[in-house]
């Protein structure tokens, strides 16, 4: 049956509607998808990654269409990883502390195996903790001991709330373990006069950095050996000097992807390129100019007058993992609250 006139213009414009439509939408390219990625990091990070991140922009944009923005998230780690917990949606987690990953995967938030997916247990660079003084080092600091000499004055994060001051404390007891032979109580007592001359416990090592800096409290800053090299590469030579103590502790800075998280964002792929590009030689090149001890051997070569000898022990030689550290020293009533009781 034949349509009527009206009828057959309607469909023959619907056509070409149509068709027009679908040729529209095959002649359009598609759109590339930009990308957001949230780093949550430890407190003294915002310099390092302010500089790593517009690198690893260029470098995943010369392979991938679309925007990339990367935000950051600062704090003391135990902090992050507590924020993480409650809601915080990072895709990613560079800290300064095994047990602050450990505990997302222990949520599952981070895959069970994830020290193993990446080289050097998850850390693509590591540190120590050293001393800043005063120019002249007025006080003759040298090693840990002199740390807790009458009339010293420290500073330093609060262990309680920062993987930083949880390595100061630790680096400070290994020290006294060997300094006395493993005769606890001397450690004990070395470690309530060392605590007792603590003049303020900040929460994270940014705030440490501004009580000792800008408040001009204290003798000595206790920090990671990449921290006081860096403020006095900010601050000036003639104003501090930096002591490497000839014994301290092993400092790796543990990353993970938050898998939960980079799924649900879409940037599982993205995720996984940001911590593998920590590993190359210009993002280790770039470590070690923040004063990062980094594992790549050429990188390592050229930076090696910058690093001063020093025999590093680990906290599972010490203090049989961070587990057992944790337990012991940081829980409430531990030797830390004992210590800080006498």
């Amino acid at each position: 049956m034949k349509l009527p006139p009206i009828l057959r213009r309607t469909a023959l414009s619907l056509s070409l509607s149509l068709a027009a439509g679908l040729g529209g939408a095959m002649a359009s390219p598609v759109m590339a998808e930009d990308k957001e990625l949230l780093n949550s990091s430890y407190d003294i990070a915002r310099e390092l990654f302010a500089a790593i991140n517009p690198a690893f922009q260029q470098h995943w944009q010369a392979e991938n269409d679309g925007e990339l923005t990367i935000k950051q998230s600062h704090g003391g780690s135990s902090a992050q990883a507590r924020a993480i917990l409650q809601g915080l949606k990072a895709d990613v987690v560079t800290y300064n502390q095994v047990t602050d990953v450990q505990v997302l995967a222990d949520a599952g938030l981070v895959a069970e195996d994830w020290q193993s997916q990446l080289p050097n247990n998850a850390s693509p660079y590591y540190s120590t903790t050293a001393f800043l003084v005063r120019k002249g080092n007025p006080q003759g600091i040298e090693s840990w001991e002199d740390l807790a000499a009458e009339g010293v004055e420290l500073v330093f994060p609060n262990p309680k709330t920062s993987g930083n001051g949880r390595y100061t404390y630790l680096a400070a007891w290994g020290a006294a373990e060997r300094n006395f032979d493993g005769d606890e109580d001397q450690v004990r007592e070395f470690m309530s006069d060392f605590l007792g001359n603590v003049k303020v416990f900040d929460t994270g090592g940014r705030g440490a950095t501004t009580s000792f800096i800008e408040r001009g409290i204290g003798d000595v800053l206790i920090s990671f050996e990449s921290e006081v090299n860096n403020i006095r590469d900010e601050y000036g030579s003639d104003e501090y000097d930096v002591i490497v103590p000839p014994v301290s502790i092993l400092a790796e800075f543990p990353v993970a992807v938050v898998e939960e998280n980079a799924e649900r964002n879409g940037n599982l792929e993205l995720a996984r390129a940001y911590l593998d590009y920590l590993y190359t030689e210009e993002a280790q090149r770039q470590l070690a100019g923040f004063n990062y001890r980094v594992h790549n051997e050429a990188v390592k070569e050229e930076f090696a007058d910058s690093f001063p000898e020093t025999e590093l022990f680990e906290v599972q030689d010490v203090f049989g993992g961070w587990n057992s550290a944790m337990d012991t020293h940081f829980k409430s009533g531990g030797e830390l609250d004992q210590l800080q009781r006498r």
